[in-house]
């Protein structure tokens, strides 16, 4: 039993700091950040051996994450539109790329979007997507893939039109 003990106060320490990110991102979820990491822990507990077995804890406790944070959406379901944007304290040293590159990242289709930022915010490998997300690897590699077609298309219209103009030959 203690082994089990040493094994999730490592994990704590190694995961939480990166799971408190992970919630402190959504808007309405922020305040609650701390609880949320607790809770994500207690669920790990309850189903330790699963943990365990798991070939990426860390992937493992995201999956949990991200249960946990469809739960507490649910159970908070705003009243008002959620804002998009960042709060003006955080975007004034945000230059125009930036800005609209949050844009274009907010207006992808949720699951590019949610595989999209477990890959760069979260620095997830495929393999520990497609175990958070119980997906296919195939499918993370399509949905990157797609998101990132997306954001090139949306941030430089030209660059396209110029990869597949074809070139005159004199």
């Amino acid at each position: 039993m203690s082994d089990a003990i040493t094994q999730l106060e490592h994990l704590y320490r190694e995961v939480a700091p990166a799971l408190l990110a992970y919630f402190r991102r959504q808007p309405t979820l922020g305040p609650t950040a701390e609880d949320l990491v607790q809770d994500t822990f207690v669920r790990a507990i309850r189903g330790f051996p699963r943990l365990r077995q798991s070939v990426s804890p860390r992937a493992y406790l995201f999956g949990i994450a991200r249960h946990v944070t469809i739960d507490a959406l649910r159970a908070h379901r705003p009243t008002a539109e959620l804002q998009i944007e960042p709060p003006a304290a955080e975007a004034a040293p945000d230059d125009e790329r930036v800005f609209a590159m949050r844009a274009a990242i907010a207006a992808l289709p949720e699951p590019q979007r949610e595989t999209l930022q477990l890959k760069l915010q979260q620095e997830l490998t495929y393999e520990e997507i497609a175990e958070v997300l119980a997906i296919p690897v195939g499918t993370v590699r399509s949905r990157l893939h797609h998101a990132i077609a997306q954001l090139r298309e949306v941030l430089n219209p030209a660059l396209p039109a110029a990869r597949s103009s074809p070139t005159q030959s004199p």
